[in-house]
């Protein structure tokens, strides 16, 4: 096993002054922070006291970071940049910092002359290294002549001088596709810094990409996991290190922030196998999922089959699904979700280690020990082994016919949109369930992003990408409960016989259904008649329909999946906020 590898995280990465920063990823665990010069010049501390503050908190400054547009130049504009540069080494001799960020040229003034660079380079590393420290040459995805990591190595072995390395870093080398098995050619003591980002794949400038919408690692697409074990593979021991430009965290609590960008890096150690923690539990379906307040299970077929011995919760169930009613906190919410895996235990384990809050429980005489932890919208995760937590319910001897139900197909949570990609890295790290792609749909009032993630058990993470005035529905966060059935269309007729308030959808709708599919009309009929709303891939189909509100923001689906038909209907949500939106106004 290699050697434990020291964190580190940019300053540019979180938001608030230089100060808000370094506590933010000291209390986060961090060990050491890339201290970007912007934030050092709006800082009123000399440098010298911010090295001091770094060391009472228990951080050291791994890099400085940057010096840029100096190789490849004339002469004139060359005796300005070893000014520039002479006045950085100055300033980085009272941080303490020995390892200082060049990246590859932008400037009109360089020259496509890998020689001169390699020259101009090699005396910039010679002054460097007169004062004891080091040059981390670094391409630029968008450099002028030098941007990829192959040439910038070239380049630096041209020079062929010690106190002079490369930096790689991740967003630059992927987003471009380049191949990093490359990587293993590069002497380990030659890569003087590694820096980390992840990020979705967007077809657009590598520079606006790269400015906005990086992310980090185990949130977007890029095999960080690939990519890092190339970098090790070479003999590279530095610190792990976030360098994320992303508008959201930039403004987001650095707290906070701290904690997901130190978790994605005990993540990415883990799928690398340098982390001592028990392996993703493996989750093997719902418990139960919890409701607050007393929605009208009834009608939906629900039987009232427990009383909690000594809690206000009553258990409702019908099939395998499972749901408790809590009648403390704000009525009509879901609070809490129970996933069943082999080893609770472990899976606590994990979770602490991966930085997700533990949940203190109070247990009666002979209750099951349940374990939960909270996820980032603060749901309650409660981690169950098999069936032990129904002997905390009384039975009560209640029985209803049923109307179809026969399990929980999936939860549905909004997230807030600042820590959307947050959730993803929580589920996909503490709880091993795999993200799909991410899908926008124009809905009534404004873009949504969601985003499914399954393993076990399916979630849909939601968030409303722009939310501004009173005109947008007050229903803040809605979420919802997706039931499976064996038959939607008996199902939902089932349901309305028996007063279940369901979700009328248009009939143009089904007319435009007609006529882009080949079903056969009685079908679309069929489905017109209970409101079954229908949507299919390549592998399957899907049936589904939808409750009222039954409360401040949740409200239920039922579902049919026919074949291999793994999506959610999201092509079908647009039509269902029109429709739930119609009902709150009354028609």
């Amino acid at each position: 096993m290699l050697p434990d590898l020291r964190t580190a995280i940019a300053t540019v990465c979180l938001s608030g002054t230089l100060d808000d920063k370094l506590a933010a990823a000291a209390a986060a665990g961090f060990d050491g922070v890339e201290l970007f010069e912007n934030d050092l010049l709006a800082d009123r501390r000399g440098p010298a006291e911010i090295r001091e503050r770094c060391a009472g908190l228990g951080l050291t400054i791994d890099l400085y970071q940057p010096l840029r547009d100096f190789e490849a130049v004339p002469p004139d504009v060359l005796a300005r940049n070893l000014r520039r540069a002479e006045h950085k080494f100055d300033v980085m001799a009272e941080l303490g910092v020995d390892t200082v960020l060049v990246c590859s040229s932008v400037s009109p003034d360089s020259i496509n002359d890998d020689d001169l660079a390699a020259e101009q380079l090699h005396l910039l590393a010679s002054r460097a290294a007169e004062r004891g420290l080091r040059i981390a040459y670094e391409a630029l995805a968008w450099g002028r002549f030098v941007n990829g990591y192959e040439h910038a190595w070239r380049i630096v072995r041209r020079a062929g001088h010690p106190a002079l390395g490369v930096c790689l870093d991740s967003f630059h080398i992927l987003s471009k596709e380049d191949d990093p098995r490359a990587i293993r050619a590069i002497p380990g003591e030659k890569i003087f810094f590694l820096q980390l980002a992840d990020a979705p794949t967007l077809p657009m400038d590598v520079l606006q990409w790269s400015r906005h919408h990086r992310l980090f690692p185990g949130q977007g697409d890029f095999d960080l996991t690939t990519f890092t074990r190339n970098v090790l593979d070479a003999g590279y021991r530095g610190p792990l290190s976030l360098e994320v430009f992303n508008d959201v965290f930039r403004q987001a609590d650095p707290y906070r922030a701290a904690v997901d960008a130190r978790r994605s890096l005990l993540a990415l150690q883990d799928s690398l196998g340098l982390l001592d923690v028990p392996a993703a539990p493996g989750a093997t379906g719902y418990a139960f999922a919890e409701l607050v307040g007393g929605p009208d299970l009834a009608s939906l077929g629900f039987s009232r089959t427990g009383v909690h011995r000594s809690k206000p919760v009553e258990l409702w169930t019908q099939g395998d699904a499972r749901v408790l009613v809590n009648a403390e906190g704000e009525p009509g919410e879901i609070g809490a979700l129970g996933i069943t895996v082999p080893d609770p235990a472990g899976a606590a384990q994990r979770a602490k280690v991966l930085l997700a809050p533990p949940l203190s429980r109070t247990a009666g005489p002979g209750e099951a020990p349940l374990t939960a932890i909270a996820a980032p919208d603060g749901t309650h995760v409660f981690l169950c082994a098999d069936d032990d937590w129904l002997g905390d319910f009384v039975p009560t001897g209640e029985s209803a016919p049923g109307a179809g139900i026969t399990g929980i197909d999936h939860v549905a949570l909004t997230q807030p949109f600042d820590n959307f990609d947050e959730a993803t890295l929580f589920y996909r790290s503490v709880l091993g369930l795999e993200p799909g792609a991410t899908a926008e749909f124009a809905a009534p009032f404004g873009l949504v992003r969601g985003r499914g993630v399954s393993g076990g058990v399916r979630l849909t993470l939601d968030a409303a990408l722009v939310r501004r005035g009173g005109w947008a529905p007050a229903v803040p966060s809605p979420q919802h409960i997706a039931f499976t059935c064996a038959d939607a269309v008996a199902c939902a007729e089932a349901l309305w016989r028996s007063g279940a308030r369901l979700v009328d959808v248009p009939g143009n709708y089904y007319d435009d259904l007609a006529a882009r599919t080949d079903l056969p009309a009685e079908r679309v009929a069929a489905l017109r008649a209970r409101s079954v709303l229908y949507d299919r891939d390549e592998r399957g189909e899907y049936l589904h329909f939808y409750t009222e509100l039954a409360g401040a923001r949740v409200f239920f689906e039922v579902v049919q999946r026919i074949g291999g038909y793994s999506g959610f209907g999201v092509v079908n949500a647009p039509v269902r906020m029109a429709a739930h939106h119609e009902v709150r106004r009354g028609r």
